[in-house]
């Protein structure tokens, strides 16, 4: 099977603008930002999307999610930021590997889309 972008960034077989990494996610900056700061922040493990997810991964989604909020800060996003995880086509999925969107820099709207 082919390696998804995610996991090819993960395996630094392409080049990204790496804001943050460790053992087990990495978290770099999207090249199509939807916000002054976007983020992606993926599991180094390829799971195709959170509905695939099993629970194997439930410490890996936690460190996910607690790194997401320390990258988060790490960039300055102080007055707040929006954590976006899509799952299938409907969802506005794009790349069939878990992520997890760091959205901030200006103000969120609701509903999103």
């Amino acid at each position: 099977m082919n390696k998804t972008i995610f996991e090819r960034i993960a395996a630094k077989e392409i080049p990204a603008n790496l804001v943050y990494e460790d053992e087990h996610v990495v978290a770099f900056r999207d090249l199509h930002p939807q916000a002054p700061t976007h983020i992606l922040i993926v599991p180094r493990k390829p799971i195709p999307r959170i509905a695939e997810a099993t629970p194997a991964d439930h410490a890996l989604i936690g460190h996910l999610l607690l790194k997401a909020a320390e990258v988060a800060k790490q960039v300055g996003l102080t007055n707040g930021y929006r954590l976006v995880i899509n799952n299938g086509r409907d969802g506005g999925e794009s790349v069939p590997h878990f992520h997890c969107h760091i959205l901030g820099g200006r103000p969120m709207t609701w509903p999103p889309g």
